[in-house]
C-alpha cells in the first residue's frame, strides 16, 4: 500500500507558500501567567510556600475532591499514590495495555508487578471484564487510565474493586475537567492523579497532583514528596522550630511556588479551554463521519470528554507509517498514542511478554493516529488538519 500513497510536498499543495507547522499539542501562556510567576519571584517563598497550598486547594475544589497534594510530575503523582496505598513487593496492580509507560512504571517503582488488561475496542479504555479476568490473590489495586480524556467506566470498576477488596486509582492525566453521569473526574476513585505537562489542559511546566477524599492518603502523599519528613520548611518556620523527623523513605517530588503560581493562573482559564477542545473535537468528528477511511474513537454519550487527545483509526488499506510521514511533511504534527506497554523492550526482557497478550490493544495500535488537539488551535488550523487528513487518506487508499 505504501507505493500507492503519493506524497505531495505541502508547499506544492499550497502554491509554494509553506504554512506554519501545527503541533499535536502545546502550552498556551499569556501575560497573566507571566505576571503570576513574576509575583512569586518577588516574594519570600519560591518553594514550600503559600502558593503550593493555594494551588492544591484550587484543584481540589475544581474537581470536587476533598484534598490535593501537588508533586513534580504526573509520574510522581502515580508513584506517590501507590506508595500511599502501601503497594509493595509481592503485590500486583492491574493496568491497561494502552497507556503511557509511566502508569506501569510506577508499579515497578514500588517493587510490585503490573498486570496488563485489554481495552474496549471502541474507546480503548480499560475493559472492566478484562480486569476481572486478571485478578489473583496478589492483586491489590486497579489503575484506570482515562485515555485521550474520556473517563473510564468507573461504576463497573468500582463494583469490581469493592467485590475483591481492591483500591481504585484513576490515572486522569488526560481528563482534567472530565465527568461521568455520577460525578466529576477527581471523585470517581480512591485516588486520582493529574499531570500538568505542557501538552496537558493546564501546565505548570512540569508537575502533577494527587486528589482524594481521604485525608490520611493525602498526608501520606505530602510526606512522600518531601523525603518522608513529617513537616516542610514553611511549617517549621511558622512554628519557630528546627526539629523534624523522617518517618518513612520518601522522594524529592516537591512542586515549587513558581510552578503553582503558573498553575493557578492557568486553572482560571480551564473552563474556556475545555470548551474550545470540545468544539475542535466536534468539528473533527463531523467532518470524519463522512469519510469511510477515517474512524474517530467512540465517545460514550453520558460522559463529558476532556479531549487531551483526538485519536482516529485509519482504514487497514492505509499504510500508517506512510500516512504519518505524509502528514508530517505537510506540516501537521500527528503522533501515535500508544504502543502497548508490555511490548516495549524493558517489559519484554524483564517479564517475557510477547504479542498476543491483549489482542484488542495490539490491533488498535496498528491503526491509530493522534491529530493536533490543543486549545490554541483556531478554526483555520482545524480546517487545514481536516483537509490534509482527507486528502492524504484518499491518496494512500488508491
Amino acid at each position: 500500500m505504501a507505493d500507492a500513497c503519493k506524497i505531495v510536498p505541502y508547499d506544492e499543495l499550497e502554491q509554494g507558500i509553506q504554512a506554519k507547522p501545527i503541533s499535536y499539542g502545546r502550552q498556551l501562556i499569556d501575560e497573566d501567567d507571566i505576571a503570576a510567576v513574576s509575583a512569586v519571584l518577588r516574594s519570600d517563598w519560591l518553594t514550600t510556600g503559600p502558593m503550593v497550598a493555594a494551588f492544591e486547594e484550587a484543584v481540589a475544589a475544581f474537581t470536587g475532591a476533598g484534598y490535593g497534594a501537588a508533586v513534580s510530575s504526573g509520574t510522581a503523582a502515580l508513584h506517590a499514590a501507590l506508595h500511599a496505598l502501601g503497594i509493595g513487593p509481592g503485590d500486583e496492580v492491574i493496568v491497561p495495555a494502552i497507556t503511557f509507560v509511566a502508569t506501569a512504571n510506577a508499579v515497578l517503582y514500588q517493587g510490585a508487578t503490573p498486570v496488563f488488561a485489554d481495552v474496549e475496542p471502541g474507546t480503548l479504555l480499560i475493559d472492566p471484564e478484562a480486569v476481572r479476568t486478571r485478578i489473583t490473590p496478589m492483586t491489590r489495586a486497579i489503575i484506570a487510565v482515562d485515555y485521550a480524556g474520556q473517563p473510564c467506566r468507573y461504576e463497573r470498576l468500582r463494583q469490581i474493586a469493592d467485590e475483591y477488596g481492591l483500591a481504585l486509582v484513576a490515572d486522569a492525566c488526560h481528563s482534567l475537567g472530565g465527568a461521568t453521569a455520577t460525578g466529576r473526574v477527581g471523585t470517581l476513585a480512591d485516588l486520582t492523579v493529574f499531570s500538568f505537562h505542557p501538552v496537558k489542559h493546564i501546565t505548570t511546566g512540569e508537575g502533577g497532583m494527587v486528589v482524594t477524599d481521604d485525608g490520611e492518603l493525602a498526608a501520606s502523599v505530602r510526606r512522600f514528596r518531601n523525603h518522608g519528613i513529617d513537616t516542610d520548611h514553611r511549617q517549621r518556620e511558622e512554628k519557630g522550630v528546627w526539629h523534624y523527623e523522617m518517618v518513612e523513605l520518601g522522594m524529592n517530588y516537591r512542586l515549587s511556588d513558581l510552578q503553582c503560581a503558573l498553575g493557578m493562573s492557568q486553572l482560571a482559564k480551564l473552563p474556556g479551554w475545555l470548551a474550545r477542545r470540545r468544539e475542535i473535537a466536534r468539528q473533527y468528528t463531523t467532518s470524519f463521519s463522512k469519510n469511510p477511511l477515517v474512524q474517530p474513537l467512540e465517545v460514550r454519550p453520558e460522559v463529558a470528554h476532556a479531549f487531551h487527545l483526538y485519536v482516529i483509526r485509519l482504514d487497514r488499506s492505509i499504510h500508517r507509517k506512510t500516512f504519518f510521514g505524509g502528514m508530517r511533511e505537510r506540516g501537521i504534527g500527528v503522533n501515535v498514542h500508544y504502543q502497548p506497554v508490555y511490548l516495549h523492550p524493558h517489559y519484554r526482557q524483564r517479564f517475557g511478554f510477547a504479542s498476543g497478550l491483549c489482542p484488542v490493544a495490539e490491533a488498535a495500535y496498528e491503526t491509530i493516529i493522534s491529530l493536533p488537539m490543543h486549545h490554541g488551535l483556531d478554526d483555520r488550523a482545524v480546517a487545514r488538519v481536516i483537509k490534509e487528513v482527507g486528502d492524504l487518506a484518499g491518496r494512500c487508499d488508491e
